[in-house]
């Protein structure tokens, strides 16, 4: 396996950064390359191996080290799921969701909140899912139906979520749900636990890709929850928070893209490299050296798009929306289509399982879909362009 100074990461890290990079490249390559495609042939979710990741401060990265948090940067984070995504692209998925719900937590819980959560979120003794899309209410994420009454000093919670990482697993789930009017004003966020009675979760999905880690319906049947479980002690701000947690979600799982493809760009060199037809190595074909060098080109400029939105968001800048969107929508595409093409070097070899590389595509295909569709970041995006340009 390739190093991560090999595969384009070297460059411009000082000391610090590259620790960082170079602990999660050595925790990929030893604890989760070696066994991607069994966990992947099996529908097993690694649990233990996501805890050992935690012990490296894997599972708070971005959160505040008063809490048990790593008191990292963003543009670390990205970096880091690209280590991990080079290893097993659905693992490091998973660890990014986590992620995403321990910096909410974080973020807009109360004290009493993050003291009792962000410790064991951040160790993983607690794993925590995302729950914001329904059935009826994707890419409208607005529109949600989930409500949650407040009767006393409880909220009963009901509605269905769809399409949920670790839906069955996980030990507290991080549900949006309607407390107020339509729109999104009316949402609140909730702290509730597996476990709770009323709580019920679906079968699980039969996906394209993602293998490794669980995917089901959260069903949720008058659960009552105290009022304490209100994350932030606060109605109507759920939207919000909903909001800027796919922020650094949309990071993640794009670096997430980027370490899958780059595994696949590496696999499909060197397979090109040693593989002869018509008397001389693939490689040595103009048009095999062409498609290569499109590839890395799509690469760096993947990671260079990644890391700028990275910074932006973490010195919160006005565009970090618009820079979060177009890092996800590029990054995703791009991406997957590095895979493909890594599959099409390859042959009839790379629709084989054991060359890992159908593997890759499979569980990348789904990043354009999940943290808000590519076609929703362009209107993300379309929606800033024309506020800048309106009137003028």
């Amino acid at each position: 396996m390739t190093t991560f100074a090999d595969r384009g990461m070297a460059g411009g890290l000082d000391a610090d950064e590259r620790v960082i990079v170079e602990t999660a490249a050595d925790f990929a390559a030893k604890r989760l390359a070696p066994f991607a495609l069994t966990w992947d042939a099996e529908d097993h979710f690694p649990v233990a191996e996501l805890r050992e990741a935690a012990q490296l401060g894997m599972g708070a990265i971005y959160c505040s080290e008063d809490v048990g948090g790593s008191g990292l940067r963003r543009l670390d984070g990205v970096r880091i799921f690209e280590q991990l995504a080079y290893a097993d692209p659905a693992v490091a998925a998973f660890l990014s969701i986590h992620n995403m719900c321990t910096w909410m937590v974080d973020r807009y819980g109360t004290e009493e909140q993050r003291a009792q959560w962000v410790p064991r979120l951040a160790s993983m003794e607690t794993i925590a899912s995302y729950c914001l899309t329904e059935p009826g209410a994707g890419s409208d994420a607005a529109a949600l139906a989930t409500r949650a009454e407040r009767v006393g000093d409880e909220y009963v919670l009901t509605g269905v979520k769809q399409f949920i990482s670790g839906a069955g697993t996980s030990d507290l789930y991080v549900i949006m749900a309607r407390t107020g009017d339509a729109g999104p004003k009316g949402i609140s966020t909730f702290l509730v636990e597996n476990g709770s009675p009323g709580l019920s979760f679906g079968a699980q999905e039969h996906k394209m890709g993602w293998h490794a880690q669980p995917t089901a319906q959260v069903i949720l049947d008058e659960v009552r929850v105290p009022a304490s479980a209100l994350l932030g002690a606060t109605e109507g701000i759920g939207f919000g928070i909903a909001m800027n947690g796919l922020n650094g979600g949309r990071l993640n799982i794009a670096a997430s893209s980027l370490g899958g493809a780059q595994a696949a760009f590496d696999k499909a060199a060197s397979y090109v490299a040693s593989r002869k037809a018509f008397g001389q190595n693939l490689i040595d074909e103009s048009t095999i050296r062409f498609t290569l060098a499109d590839m890395a080109t799509s690469l760096q400029t993947s990671r260079l798009m990644l890391w700028h939105a990275a910074s932006a968001l973490d010195a919160g800048t006005a565009d970090k929306v618009e820079q979060c969107a177009m890092a996800k929508r590029y990054v995703t595409d791009a991406c997957f289509t590095v895979a493909d093409q890594a599959l099409q070097l390859h042959g009839g070899y790379g629709y084989l399982n054991e060359y890992g590389i159908e593997k890759i595509v499979r569980d990348l295909r789904v990043h354009r879909i999940l943290e808000g569709t590519n076609e929703i970041m362009r209107v993300v995006l379309g929606r800033s362009i024309a506020s800048r340009f309106a009137g003028k």
